[in-house]
């Protein structure tokens, strides 16, 4: 919490990386519990290092730039699904046309892309009205990102077992940083989203790519 602590703090953690990994791992404390114990684990520069600590791999750049490279490609093969999912994709798309920022367009990409996989962008999206409403269903929410209408609908707060991670993020920087969580804290990825968290891993991250889903590798080979 000191000003200009963060070398400081940077070296304090990669110090203790092995203790940490090992309390996590084999304790599996409560989130809670960790937050006590490790608060700058969840931090968004920390967690980008704790990533590359794990998987070597530069969380937030990898992430972004592979979304970029294939946001074209990836809404020309959602655009082709039919159905109730193809009239989702379709308004989800019309977003486009009211703010085309590079956040939009990632958004936008990213919700696409768990339609078409068969999912619900509302497991992974929680959308409230107000922030009555978010501090009233927080103890709920389980490993997801919350939007609040009225109070910036562009950006997210990350949620993990009812607590606040990070807030005021950009909902695809919350994607990526969603992973790093999910990696530093050793958690599975929700049933109701595993091929969205496999995309975000083995396509948009590259790691552990040779052990792909049907599902995936489709996707995969029709947009690379």
């Amino acid at each position: 919490m000191k000003r200009d602590n963060c070398v400081v703090v940077a070296e304090k953690m990669a110090k203790t990386f092995s203790l940490r990994r090992q309390e996590i791992i084999y304790q599996a404390p409560a989130i809670k519990d960790i937050i006590d114990r490790w608060p700058a684990l969840f931090d968004a520069t920390q967690i980008n290092e704790e990533f590359k600590r794990i998987t070597t791999v530069s969380l937030e750049s990898t992430f972004m730039a592979k979304l970029d490279a294939c946001t074209s490609k990836l809404m020309d093969v959602v655009s082709s699904r039919g159905g109730t999912s193809g009239l989702r994709i379709r308004h989800i798309k019309n977003q486009l046309l009211e703010n085309n920022t590079i956040e939009v367009r990632r958004e936008v990409a990213i919700r696409c892309l768990v339609v078409y996989l068969g999912e619900k962008e509302q497991d992974l999206f929680k959308e409230f009205n107000n922030i009555e409403e978010f501090e009233a269903n927080l103890d709920r929410q389980v490993l997801n990102i919350a939007i609040i209408k009225d109070k910036n609908p562009n950006t997210g707060t990350i949620l993990i077992e009812g607590a606040k991670i990070l807030d005021g993020i950009d909902v695809p920087r919350c994607c990526a940083l969603l992973m790093g969580l999910i990696y530093a804290l050793n958690l599975s990825y929700p049933k109701d989203l595993k091929c969205t968290y496999e995309v975000f891993q083995k396509l948009f991250l590259e790691l552990d790519g040779l052990k792909t889903s049907g599902k995936v590798m489709n996707l995969k080979y029709s947009i690379f």
